[in-house]
């Protein structure tokens, strides 16, 4: 097969914890050809949807690792699969990205996930469509309502709606300290809708990443586990990647978003689970294939491509 991947700079790709960078290896260890653009490659031209593509070939080094032929101008119809992986933030440039990819759908591309269904996820609301998995949370504009909801628990974690790598996250303890700070912050005083939630003590343990392929879990979860003084988990923000056979718990909530979310068209999806708590749903580019199967032995991304060429038979 032909399968173009939609991402940021390959020069930017750290290959040992890539997980773009495994789709790609693995698809080319099974003879499919290997494509790449980015978001600013993409037009469209007299109504049909292009990119300017390049081939790319592995070379099979971690540093040096690809090689990138000419870039050619193509109708993004002309691939077997795109597979949507360009990382957020998800702005206005990120939303037409998703429109123009729409019209390649309807020229007949196969995306993944599909572009719709990335701009109906948002990473922190999606979690208010179940809300037997979440602990208590509140998103509102309004300081007052923000301030209640302290008052009521006490002990809270504040997040903005678009942000990623455990960006622009606040906790905020029962002495309320800094709260109107955070609040006046987060919200833009009173301009901008955020999230709160009830404080989750079982962060200590890890902030789970649950990933879920073609509707069925990976068996093995990422626990990312915050460095001292810190309550984020998040690799990026410093946490430490622990893989750990799915409890009993994670499995539950796997197993009841994964038939719903790949219906709606995500192929694979990241959910994160903080002790017994769904807190995210991660639609736009879920990593940590690489840490999971290099300290499990599980490989997410044989997973993933076997996904990927089952839903183009259908």
């Amino acid at each position: 097969m032909k399968i173009a991947f939609l991402a940021d700079p390959l020069s930017s790709f750290k290959t040992y914890k890539d997980s773009t960078f495994a789709m790609m290896r693995e698809a080319a260890k099974r003879g499919h050809e290997i494509y790449a653009f980015e978001q600013h490659d993409m037009a469209l031209e007299q109504g049909i949807a292009t990119a300017e593509v390049a081939k790319i070939t592995l070379t099979g080094e971690l540093d040096d690792w690809y090689r990138a032929a000419p870039g050619e101008s193509v109708p993004l119809s002309s691939f077997d699969a795109i597979i949507q992986r360009k990382d957020p933030p998800f702005d206005m440039e990120y939303v037409y990205g998703t429109y123009l990819l729409e019209v390649a759908e309807r020229q007949g591309a196969r995306v993944f996930n599909k572009p719709a269904a990335i701009r109906n996820h948002n990473e922190k609301l999606t979690i208010a469509q179940f809300p037997e998995f979440t602990a208590p949370t509140l998103v509102t504009q309004s300081a007052t309502r923000l301030r209640e909801f302290h008052a009521e628990h006490g002990d809270v974690i504040f997040k903005p709606l678009d942000g990623m790598g455990g960006s622009g996250i606040f906790r905020v303890k029962a002495d309320g300290m800094n709260l109107g700070s955070v609040i006046e912050t987060l919200t833009l005083e009173g301009k901008r809708t955020i999230m709160v939630q009830k404080y989750i003590p079982e962060i200590v343990k890890g902030d789970k990443r649950v990933l879920v392929i073609g509707g069925k879990p990976v068996p093995f979860a990422l626990a990312r586990i915050p460095q001292a003084g810190e309550v984020r988990g998040n690799l990026a923000a410093g946490g430490t990647g622990v893989a750990q056979p799915l409890s009993s718990r994670d499995r539950e909530i796997a197993e009841a978003l994964g038939p719903v979310l790949v219906e709606r068209g995500l192929l694979l999806v990241g959910l994160d689970v903080i002790g017994d708590f769904l807190t995210e749903v991660n639609v736009t580019s879920p990593t940590c294939f690489q840490e999971i199967t290099d300290q499990s032995g599980f490989d997410v991304a044989a997973m993933f491509i076997d996904a990927v060429e089952q839903a183009l038979k259908t």
